[in-house]
Parts: C-alpha cells; structure tokens; sequence
C-alpha cells in the first residue's frame, strides 16, 4: 500500500479520546467552555462528539480505537496566524549592533534591515527556503500548533515572491500542518524601485498579485500600510484587486503611527488588522462594525522595545476578537514558540488566560478565515487537537520556558 493509501486509511480510523477535561473554546460557551471528565470522538478527520463522557452515544464508541487521557487537558490545536516563517537567514548582527548603540539609519547604511531578508531571501533557492523553515515550523508544531498562516514579503519581485510562497506551500506538504499563505508584496520598497512607491504598488496589483493567484499560491492578501512603508491609498489599490479576485485581505496596520490603518481595513472587510498599537476608538469601533480580527503580537512588541500597548480595552469595550500570533521574523520578532506569545500578551499587555488561548485558537482560526474548519473542539471541525498534561489552561500562558505538549493531534492521528 501507497503511504498516501496507508494515510487515508489511517485517517478513516474512530479515534476516542476519553478521560480528559476538555477546554473546548466554543462560541457562546462560558469561558473557556470547560468540560469535565469529557471525551471527543473522530472519524474521517473529524470530530464527530466533544462533550460529557456521560453523553457519549455508546454505539459510536464501540467502533473507535480509545484512548485514555489519565485526566490530561485537551484544547483544539493551536493556530499561529501572522508569521513571515520563510526566510533567509538571520538579523542577529543588526540586533547585535543596536544593543551597542546604534540607530535604525546606521545599520540601514551598514546594510541592514530589511534590504538584508530582501538580498538573503533572493539569494536562496527554493529548496533552500524549505529547508531553512522546516526547523521554524517544526518548533511551532512541537507546542501542539497545527494551522499556521506564512507571509510571502521578502521577496518584493514577481520571480522571488513566487519562490516564497511555492516553498510555504511545500511546507504543508512535507509536514502534517496546514498552512495558509498570504501575499505581502506591498511589505516595503525594493532597492531597484529607486523610490518610486506608486510605481512599484502597480507592480504588485496589476502584475504580481493576478500571476500569483491564478497559480493558486494566495489564499490571502496583506499590507504594511505605516509611513516607512505604504499609505493607505497604496494599500486600497492592492485590496481593490485582490476584491477582484475574490481574495480576503489582512493588514499591518497602526503599529508605528495612526495612519487609520485598522479602519481602512474594516472597510475593505479585512479578516484582521495586526499590531495596532496605535490604533484609535474610531479605528476600533470600525473594526467591531466589521467582524475584523485585532491580531495582537506581542513578540514584536517585546523586540523593539515599544512602549504604546495596543489598546486592549478598547477592543474590549467595542466587542472586537482578539488574536495572539507569533509575527515570526528575522528583523523584529525572531519567535518560534506560541506559548510564550500568550505569556507576552497576559504580561505585557494584560491580556487574560481567556482572551489568549481563545487568540490562539478560535479568534486565531476567525483571523484567517477558517473559524467553520479549526479553532474549537465541535462536531463538524477538523480533529485537530492539542493534548496537554497541565493542571488547569491557565498554566499554558503561566509558564514561559516550558512546553507540557503530551500529544499533537492533527486530522484525527
């Protein structure tokens, strides 16, 4: 038999996990929709029970392969939903460099920044990216993270750009992780642009955007709309197309100035704004009218020393979902762990365990437009599962340096 044949047969399997305490994080539960002594049966890759032991029919049961839990805690797999994982390289020698003193002009002239992912990006080949990466998705996995969102970006030309998100699309293909790629070709100027920002935004809607996604390689679209980067009148003609072509669209929006980012997303009906630490009450209540995600990132936050906090509260008080993501990247978030993300955003940014691990999970599913596939243990949505030996959730945002992961489950197995 075929290994793909042996997979699918696999997958068919009723698998019941029993003797568990379920966190099941489903909408209009309490909290975290904790269930005790709970069980969750699969089948074909997916759940078809989450609930009271008690309640489990008996017949289905019969047929499944069990598991005992030992009263283990299980939570739906994790969802990392902003990261740039395929990169080249890394930016130590830069960080290295600001810790000594100097400014972001000196290491931009000593050819640092972006410029340096462009070059090392460009300089690798596809195989090299894929196998760069691997060790990145592997670690987020090994912290029972099973959906991951990769942004293309440092490749910023139709040939690299392609390169990035082929070897994004492999990922998924070498791992057992679904992987969700998202075109940010309007991420930054590239050297040969000699400036011209209008010039190269053309590029990216009329040319790179329609060629990548008639290729299948986008299943979102992003921006970095800040003034080192793009206005929001750049950024509306790269959403215009991608409305044309039936793209959802997502948005770096308001982490270095209130440019009103996190409101021209919500008029596009972005799936999420992200960072937002300047984000304003118009710009929130905008995104609550939406259904738009807040995508909090607090890893980035922490790197560069920011001290505006997104305005949690606000989000709050207007009912906007919050994410927690990782915002994996050379330059300003070197960060491959998801659990340390939501110990950031409790301790930074006083987050709750509630608001976390439902950001890692249903509102992270929300934020990528998957909240009907991933993100809660509920009939229907793929057995995705993150099986962890802790006493309660809360030790999952508690703790930093230590990984309880006793089993990832993914499709079922």
């Amino acid at each position: 038999m075929s290994v793909a044949g042996k997979e699918n047969r696999e997958e068919g399997r009723a698998r019941l996990w029993t003797g568990a305490r379920l966190a099941t994080m489903a909408a209009g539960q309490p909290g975290l929709g904790i269930v005790e002594d709970g069980a969750v049966l699969a089948e074909n890759g997916r759940i078809v029970f989450a609930g009271r032991r008690a309640d489990l029919p008996a017949a289905a049961a019969a047929r499944a392969e069990t598991v005992d839990c030992d009263g283990r805690w299980i939570t739906p797999g994790l969802v990392d939903c902003h990261t740039h994982l395929v990169h080249a390289g890394n930016r130590a020698r830069e960080f290295e460099m600001r810790l000594a003193g100097a400014s972001y002009e000196e290491v931009a002239r000593a050819g640092g920044g972006i410029v340096s992912s462009v070059r090392a990006l460009r300089a690798a080949s596809e195989d090299d990216l894929v196998r760069e990466t691997l060790p990145r998705l592997d670690a987020l996995a090994a912290e029972g993270v099973t959906t991951v969102e990769v942004k293309s970006g440092y490749g910023l030309d139709l040939a690299n750009e392609r390169k990035s998100l082929a070897a994004a699309r492999r990922l998924g293909e070498l791992r057992d992780m679904r992987v969700v790629t998202t075109f940010l070709g309007a991420h930054a100027l590239p050297p040969e642009a000699a400036g011209d920002k209008d010039a190269y935004i053309a590029q990216v809607a009329d040319v790179m955007l329609p060629a990548l996604a008639a290729e299948g390689l986008v299943d979102a679209v992003d921006g970095f709309c800040e003034g080192i980067a793009f206005s929001p009148d750049q950024i509306a003609r790269v959403f215009e197309r991608a409305r044309g072509l039936g793209l959802p669209v997502k948005l770096h929006a308001d982490q270095l100035s209130n440019l009103h980012g996190a409101a021209l997303a919500a008029r596009y009906g972005a799936l999420s704004a992200d960072h937002l630490e300047h984000t304003d009450e118009d710009g929130a209540a905008a995104m609550a009218r939406a259904g738009t995600v807040a995508t909090i990132l607090p890893g980035a936050f922490y790197f560069i020393r920011e001290t505006r906090r997104p305005p949690i509260d606000l989000f709050r008080r207007h009912g906007v979902p919050m994410a927690v993501a990782t915002d994996c990247n050379p330059g300003t978030a070197p960060l491959t762990s998801l659990l340390l993300a939501m110990n950031m955003a409790a301790t930074l940014f006083r987050m709750t365990v509630e608001e976390c691990l439902a950001g890692v999970t249903r509102e992270a599913a929300r934020a990528l437009g998957l909240s009907a596939e991933i993100g809660t243990l509920e009939a229907g949505k793929a057995a995705d599962l993150a099986i962890w030996t802790v006493e309660s959730p809360a030790e999952l945002v508690y703790r930093m340096g230590f990984n309880p992961l006793h089993a990832r489950i993914r499709r079922g197995q």
